[in-house]
């Protein structure tokens, strides 16, 4: 299984990524040894995560979420959806 998942940083950026393992990716994030921007923004929060049979499947999603605006994201959050633009 692997995990798409949303971090919100202490500056109120989103972080989006993937992982096989999600509580040790999550605390890489905070120990800054994750990814480039969480190095920077502190992650407080875990906003979303969703499980997918397999990393393409994953993969694939993160880089559609990645390219959506942040209104498009924060409707994923509340309510497990993007809004249809």
């Amino acid at each position: 299984m692997y995990f798409v998942y949303l971090l919100q940083c202490e500056d109120g950026s989103f972080y989006t990524g993937v992982t096989s393992n999600f509580e040790k990716r999550f605390d890489e994030h905070k120990t800054k040894s994750g990814g480039w921007h969480t190095k920077i923004h502190k992650p407080v929060e875990i906003l979303y995560t969703k499980k997918y049979p397999t990393k393409l499947e994953a993969l694939r999603r993160e880089k559609q979420i990645k390219g959506w605006r942040r209104e498009k994201k924060l409707n994923l959050i509340k309510f497990g959806k993007p809004i249809i633009q």
